[in-house]
Parts: C-alpha cells; sequence; structure tokens
C-alpha cells in the first residue's frame, strides 16, 4: 500500500522537459516582444480614459501559447482570433441575460467552449475571455459588445501579427498548418511504398478517431514523431551503414557546357538513368536524366520519339536557335543531395517517393559519388540478411 501511494504522487511530477536551452530563451524573448508590442500600440490607439481597457489578463495565456508552443493546433492563428472573439461575444451575452454571477460565468465558459468546438477554434485562453466578459466588473459591463472588438478583438489581432512576425523570424513554421501529402510520382491510386509498408494515413486517423480526446499537437508532427521513432529503432536493431559505404565512386558526370549529343552518348554507353552535371571545381549544380531529354524533345506521346530525340540532340551550326544545345538548358536544379556521413536509412523516404539517384557530397561540397537504388537495396537487404544470421555486415559494395 505504501509503494502505491508512493507511485500516485510520483505521478504528479511531470517529466523531464527535452527543450533545450535555447527553445526556453526564444519563448520566453517572443512573449516579451509580443505583450510588450500589443501592450504599447493598443495603449497609443485606444483613448486614454478610465474607463478603457487596453491589456487584458487573457493574452497572457494566449502568448504562452503563441511563443511557447506555436505548433500546437490550440495556437494557430484561427485558434486565437475565432476562439477570443466567440468567447468574449458569448460572456457579454451571458452577463446581460443572466443575474447571478455564478451561472453567468459557468455558463459563458461551458457555451464557449461548444462554440469553440463547433467552429474549430479551440484555444484555452479564451475561457478566461469569457470569464473576465462576465466578471470584469462595471467598466467591462457598460462597454457591452465593444469590450469583442476592443480590447479583445484589438489585443488578439495585436498578438497574432507579433507571433507571425516572431516566430518566422527565429525559424519556426507558423502558421503551423497541417503538411499536405507527397505528391505520387505515378498519378496512379497506390500510396507510395514508404507509405504501404508502415502504417498508413488512414491507420493513424482511426487511432485518433478512437482515442476521441483532444491532442495537443499537429498530426503532422505526431505522424512524424511516429517515423522518427521506427527510424531510430531500425538504427538500434540494424546500425548504421552511411553513403560512402555504399555509394558508387567512380561517378560519370558531365559539366553545363557539355553537348547534348555527348550527354545522351554517356547516358547510352554506360546504360546509366542521370548524369550529375558539375562545374569545373567538382561542385553539383544540377542532374541530367534520360526523362528531362525526353520532355525537352517533346516526347510525351510515342510517336515519332525516336525523330523527337535526333532533332534534340543534333546541334544548328552557324545561327543562333532557341533549341536546347548543352546540359545546362535542360539539367534540373537544384539537385536533392547528400553528404558522405549521411546515414543510408535517412535516404530510403526520399528513395521511395520517386528518387532514383541521389548524388553524395564529400566534406568540401564536392562530388564524391553517387547513391542509386540499386545501391539502397543491396545495402539493405545484406544488412537484414546479415542481421537474420546473427551476424554483422560487412563488405558492402555500391552498385555499378
Amino acid at each position: 500500500m505504501p509503494d502505491s501511494i508512493s507511485q500516485w504522487f510520483k505521478s504528479f511530477i511531470p517529466p523531464k522537459n527535452n527543450v533545450d536551452r535555447f527553445e526556453r530563451m526564444r519563448s520566453c524573448a517572443g512573449s516579451l516582444f509580443g505583450i510588450l508590442l500589443v501592450g504599447l500600440v493598443s495603449y497609443a490607439i485606444l483613448p486614454h480614459e478610465a474607463k478603457t481597457i487596453w491589456l487584458i489578463a487573457p493574452m497572457g495565456a494566449s502568448a504562452v501559447l503563441l511563443f511557447a508552443v506555436p505548433s500546437s493546433p490550440l495556437a494557430q492563428p484561427w485558434s486565437i482570433i475565432g476562439g477570443n472573439l466567440s468567447a468574449a461575444l458569448i460572456g457579454i451575452t451571458c452577463a446581460r441575460l443572466v443575474e447571478e454571477p455564478a451561472l453567468a460565468a459557468a455558463l459563458a465558459i461551458s457555451l464557449a467552449i461548444g462554440a469553440m468546438f463547433f467552429l474549430r477554434c479551440l484555444h484555452p485562453p479564451s475561457g478566461a475571455v469569457a470569464l473576465t466578459a462576465v466578471l470584469g466588473g462595471p467598466v467591462v459591463h457598460e462597454m457591452g459588445y465593444r469590450f469583442v472588438l476592443s480590447p479583445v478583438g484589438l489585443n488578439s489581432v495585436l498578438l497574432l501579427l507579433a507571433a507571425l512576425f516572431f516566430n518566422n523570424a527565429s525559424g519556426r513554421r507558423y502558421p503551423h498548418a497541417q503538411q499536405s501529402a507527397a505528391p505520387h510520382p505515378h498519378q496512379t491510386r497506390d500510396e507510395l511504398p514508404i507509405t504501404r509498408l508502415g502504417f498508413s494515413h488512414e491507420d493513424l486517423d482511426e487511432v485518433l478517431k478512437s482515442y476521441n480526446q483532444v491532442i495537443d499537437i499537429g498530426r503532422d508532427d505526431l505522424e512524424e514523431i511516429f517515423l522518427q521513432t521506427e527510424m531510430r529503432a531500425y538504427h538500434r536493431r540494424f546500425g548504421e551503414t552511411r553513403c560512402e559505404t555504399v555509394m558508387s565512386r567512380d561517378v560519370v558526370a558531365v559539366e553545363f557546357a557539355t553537348s547534348l549529343d555527348e550527354a545522351w552518348g554517356l547516358l547510352q554507353r554506360h546504360r546509366l538513368r542521370a548524369l550529375p552535371v558539375v562545374s569545373r571545381a567538382r561542385h553539383v549544380i544540377g542532374i541530367v536524366s534520360r526523362s528531362d531529354f525526353l520532355e525537352h524533345a517533346g516526347a510525351e506521346v510515342h510517336t515519332g520519339l525516336a525523330g523527337q530525340l535526333r532533332k534534340l540532340l543534333h546541334r544548328v551550326p552557324f545561327m543562333h536557335s532557341d533549341k536546347p544545345e548543352v546540359v545546362g538548358q535542360i539539367m534540373s536544379a537544384p539537385v536533392i543531395s547528400a553528404g558522405v556521413d549521411t546515414p543510408l536509412l535517412e535516404l530510403v523516404p526520399r528513395m521511395a517517393e520517386g528518387l532514383h539517384q541521389i548524388p553524395v557530397l564529400d566534406a568540401e561540397g564536392k562530388l564524391a559519388g553517387m547513391l542509386t537504388q540499386s545501391d539502397m537495396i543491396a545495402a539493405l537487404y545484406e544488412k537484414n540478411l546479415a542481421a537474420a544470421r546473427g551476424a554483422p555486415a560487412g563488405g558492402l559494395r555500391g552498385a555499378a
């Protein structure tokens, strides 16, 4: 019994915060900037009278959300604007219709929560706004519905503008809207391989639906956390194979001014899908693939494919032409690349989304190798085979 009581009391102790010192300082600085801006601007705009309220206390709670947890669904722009305005409107209405303050306050908060659920703008500080509208005293009651626009509306808009500026200026993504799903490169009904083999969006939606509680984290963030957790678990089980271990090192590359016919010949001769385009210092500036040639040849259909390619590859002598003549005119840029020390598993989602090859760069940013889907498959196969046999995987070779 004493142990169970001790465990029960320990459950009240929150776990250690994993946020680093910089993030904590950024949250504090953002709140200082936001509330100071709201206070000064509101004081300058609103009339200086004894009956004028220029800053309301619930803005402090809103500042905690907007600057300390800006990725929360409860901290998004529509949450603060819609939540605070609807709560203020409901609070003033309840204060006018219900004489008993305690009953009016309870009704205001209850109806405000219902309205925020309905309008999809749940914002916890809005409960304090509704309570302020009921219990704010004679000054608030005399203001009536003007309280909704000023100070509530004015304070909310100013704090939102401060959050938009500060969060984005300090490197945060705000508003933290849910990211759209990765486009399907093949335009078919099948999910991407990375989704087919792991949990799907529908799986996560069903679990969240059965959980049936408001979760203070965005759905896309939750999904990303699960994926990163799976990746770390895989690293722990199978170790880390890095790009330099499996990449192809004898890379066939071209320069910007390489002629199209020469580049096409290299693709054909070496049976490659793409060629990295490098500067004279071996920095990757683009990539040219077979699909780039077909696209610029106007060969979306099979009719006349050979003839269209011959026209593209044939140089036009002694005269200016709008037709592409060199690789730099048809290459794709910028290029998704990896470092020699990049763990192979970090690139699996990229390959699964449709990339066939990724240039690998050394510490100086120069081309060091090429990682292809063949290299990836061979490395992962050998890793899993070695794990099944209970022996360390070794001798991984880059695929040609």
